[in-house]
Parts: C-alpha cells; structure tokens; sequence
C-alpha cells in the first residue's frame, strides 16, 4: 500500500502553487482494480494488489480523509478569497456481522473436461485470459529425492503428487525448483499454476501465463545428473469466471478435514449472508488463503493472506435487501470459514513470517580476492550520471560497493540502475534478480533493492537506518554479459537523501561469495 506523509505533499504542492506552477495530484482519488484485472509491475515482477486508494486525500471508497482536510485547507490560500465549495456529504459504510461459508465444491472433485499435449502449452495457446491452469503427467520411479525444475511458472504454482501438498514455486522471488520425495513409477504430479496479473508496461509486457518453458526432473545417479523432459500432459483450464464456479457441484464444508499447514481443501466456498438495509462495506478475508472472490456475480478482486490488502471494497450498490451470496475461490485453502463487513479497510498489514529482504540470516558478502573493474566518485545533486569502464568486462554478476554518502550520513539509497552494452546502450533490465543486499529499509516503507531496476524513478533501494557504510548490492543477470559502464539515478527530491559518494564496481561470472 502505497503512502506518504500528508506534510510532505502539502509542503510541494504549496511551494508549487507560491510560485505559480502548474501541478497533477495522482492520486486525487484512491480508486479499485475491479473484476480481478489488477496487473503487475516489473522488471522483479511485483503483482498489483486490488486496492488503489494510494494513500489519496479521497479514500477508494469515496470518503474525504484527514490528508483531503489539509490539502483544501492549502489550496484555499490561492482562491483569490473565494469562498470554496461545500464537500458533499458523505455515503457512511455499514458492518456487517461475522458470517459462515457453509458450502464447498473442491477444486480436484470439479475439474473441467481436460485436454490433452505432449508438451507445455501456455493459458494463451489455450485461448484463456484469467484464472488457473492444472497441469497433470505421471511421473517415472523415483527412488530418490529428485529436483523438479518449472522453466516458467507464470505466476503461483503449487505442486501435488497423488493429491499431496509437495509445495509452491512463486515467481516474485523467482522460484523453479522444487524437491520432489521418492515414489513409485507411474505417480500423478499436478502443477496447479494461478496467473496473478499480468505486467502492466516496459518491455516485459508480453506476459504470458501458465507455463511458459517446460518442466523437467534431474536424479543424480553414479555421480552424474540425469534429466528428463516430462512430457504427455492433461491440462485442466480453470477460466475465471461467475458461471464457472457457480456451476461446481457443492456439498457441506467439513472445518475439521485441514491438512498439515491448517488449511481446508483448495476450492470454491459458498455463503450467504440477509441485510435489511445496504451500504458500503469492507469485506474482511484475512483468514484465507490465497484467491479470488465474487459477490453476486460480481468479481470483487483478490485476496492472499500475506497483505497488505486484508479487506475488499464492496459498494453498496452491488449489494441486495435480503440474501446476499459469496464466492471464493481458494486456491491455497482457508484457515477459518468466515467472514465480515468493516466500516474501515485493512490495506496494510503485510503479514510475512520476516521481512522480505535478499539478504538471508548470516549471510555477509566477502570479496576478498575481488578486484574491482571502477573506483569512482558520483557527482552530488539530481539527476542521471554515467561512468565507463577502462575496458569491457564479461560477467553475469554485478556487485555496486557504496563507500560513503554525499551528506556523510549512513544511508545509501538509488532510484534506478541501468548497465551498458559493447555499444553503450542500455541491457536490458527484465532477467535481472537481486542476488544479495546488505541492507534494506522495509520497516515502514517499501524500499528493497529491486527498486533500482522497476522502471520507476519515484520509488528506490534504501538502506536502514543505524547500518554503517560500506553497502553492497549485488545484481544477477541472469546470463553472462559484456558491461563496459553505468548509469546511475539518485533520489528525486532537491536535498537527495542517500546521494552515494564514493563507490567500487565490482563484475564475476560466477556468484559473489557470501
């Protein structure tokens, strides 16, 4: 959920407006990703959450907000003496009580007619937009652990073999590989794959989802790796749609079948709640699981436990006097088969079992041995700088060491990052991955290192506070490259908080040492 502090907006927009400049608030108003369109940014591919309030001085829901008050109360010094305009009155949110799903359709029990491929095929090439995808071969005899390897999932996979739960395989943080456990020739694997959003710009935006490569398993055997390209699929296309849903076979939830995770069965959950009078509301899901839900047919938008986004907005128009009905598909499975209407969102409670940082407990990078390929100085104030290198150097890993600071304070901070080619152009940007940060300010803000390469100039890696130089980050490439400079954006703001001074650039073809 994206905020900022009303006295920040209000300090800018007032100096703009003394000194006659024109401006665009974005946002004026919060607003909603409706029928389950929400995309995604990237590159370091980030899912867009429903809720677009934006922190916005008018809330999603349509109601004026202490930041609303504080702007009026600036922009009236500029009004010539006129007299502003009355706000209008407000639409007031209701509660609605706690009420129970009673009512399952499991998804492996409600499976659409499959179809059938000897390979991969992507939701595209089976003419499906939305939803979820179901892969399912049998496997060889693996008397062994063996690697599962997914080239790609696009965008949530969990895995099953004959039903059980193995594990989940999430393209934000890049996962493709999976442990599968032994079991006998002829075991059903299912990769159940969820399309989260697609990316909404930059060169990226060609997104497809399911599957995108194909899906192999490597045995180690006599000291060598053999892998094998699994082929032979049944394909199951879970297009996400009302009717779809509606039209699974339902019986009565049984809360006491959850599995080892405390979760009950992946599939779609059916309540019915009455009201004697509508309004707007905040439907609560934050003891689901991971999905999507539909209120009187309507797609409301998704859900997954982690946040920040807990609450959908429901407008009062969308709901009826009498029975009112609730569809949620699960992909994950619930925790507790309730819900309940709040007079207030829940927009910001990311729940993580820990921060998600690249740096893991322990870790500290070591170059020692490293040599590197510049030492240099960036040039205090705005805007981008560029340095080259003496000479080309071939890697796939990149390490910016910062020294100090500008302002010799303690944090280091950049807005964007670019490398440049044999030609001096820019690589591109989209199979990049942090491999290591040192630190990273995520407490009350979203500043992980990934920010310097989203095609975002507002947003930026920050490091935390009270966390001594030097600071590292360390970028994959995601394949060997040749890079003969830089180019480098700092903080946008006139003061350029975290403004590097002083820094090392180090290149490897192989992984930095941590």
């Amino acid at each position: 959920h994206e905020t900022r502090p009303a006295a920040d907006m209000i300090a800018g927009i007032d100096e703009m407006l003394s000194k006659g400049i024109s401006f665009s608030l974005y946002m004026t108003h919060g607003g909603t990703n409706w029928g389950h369109w929400a995309g995604a940014n990237s590159p370091g591919f980030a899912p867009d959450v429903t809720s677009y309030d934006y922190d916005a001085p008018i809330s999603e829901s349509g109601q004026t907000t202490p930041k609303y008050h504080e702007l009026r109360k600036t922009l009236a010094k500029y009004t010539g003496g006129k007299k502003l305009p009355a706000i209008p009155s407000l639409i007031k949110p209701i509660a609605i009580p706690e009420f129970k799903f009673t009512q399952v359709a499991p998804l492996f029990n409600n499976l659409p007619d499959p179809k059938t491929d000897r390979n991969i095929r992507t939701m595209e090439e089976y003419n499906q937009g939305f939803g979820s995808i179901l892969y399912r071969t049998t496997l060889p005899e693996l008397k062994q652990a063996t690697m599962l390897t997914v080239n790609d999932p696009h965008d949530f996979a969990q895995v099953f073999i004959n039903g059980s739960f193995i594990g989940c395989l999430d393209r934000r943080n890049g996962e493709k590989n999976i442990q599968l456990p032994p079991c006998k020739r002829g075991s059903q694997l299912d990769i159940l794959v969820e399309a989260m959003g697609r990316i909404n710009f930059g060169r990226a935006i060609k997104d497809f989802k399911g599957i995108t490569g194909n899906v192999t398993i490597t045995e180690h055997r006599d000291g060598r790796d053999f892998v094998c390209d699994l082929k032979n699929w049944q394909v199951f296309n879970i297009t996400d749609e009302y009717s779809t849903y509606k039209s699974m076979e339902f019986t009565e939830a049984d809360t006491t079948q959850k599995n080892a995770q405390g979760r009950l069965a992946p599939g779609v959950y059916r309540a019915v709640f009455n009201l004697k009078r509508t309004g707007d509301t905040f439907l609560n899901f934050s003891t689901w699981g991971k999905g999507l839900v539909y209120v009187n047919g309507h797609p409301m938008g998704r859900i997954w436990e982690i946040g920040p986004q807990q609450t959908l907005y429901m407008p009062g128009c969308w709901l009826k006097k009498g029975e009112n009905e609730v569809l949620v598909f699960d992909i994950l499975g619930p925790r507790q088969l309730k819900s309940e209407g709040l007079r207030t969102p829940l927009l910001d409670q990311l729940l993580l079992p820990k921060p998600p940082t690249h740096r893991k407990e322990g870790q500290t990078l070591d170059l020692t041995g490293e040599k590197p390929v510049l030492s240099a100085q960036f040039e205090p104030g705005n805007g981008w700088q560029e340095a080259t290198f003496k000479t080309p150097v071939t890697g796939r890993y990149v390490c910016l060491e910062a020294i100090d600071a500008i302002n010799g304070g303690q944090t280091a901070s950049i807005a964007e990052l670019y490398l440049l080619d044999n030609n001096g152009q820019r690589l591109s940007r989209e199979p990049w991955t942090v491999f290591y940060a040192d630190s990273e300010d995520m407490k009350k803000s979203n500043c992980s290192a990934d920010k310097v390469f989203d095609l975002q100039e507002s947003t930026y890696w920050k490091t935390a506070k009270n966390i001594d130089f030097p600071h590292h980050i360390v970028i994959d490439l995601g394949n060997t490259q040749t890079v003969t400079g830089l180019q480098y954006l700092p903080r946008m703001e006139s003061d350029v908080p975290g403004a590097i001074k002083n820094y090392r650039i180090y290149v490897s073809e192989n992984p930095f040492k941590l």
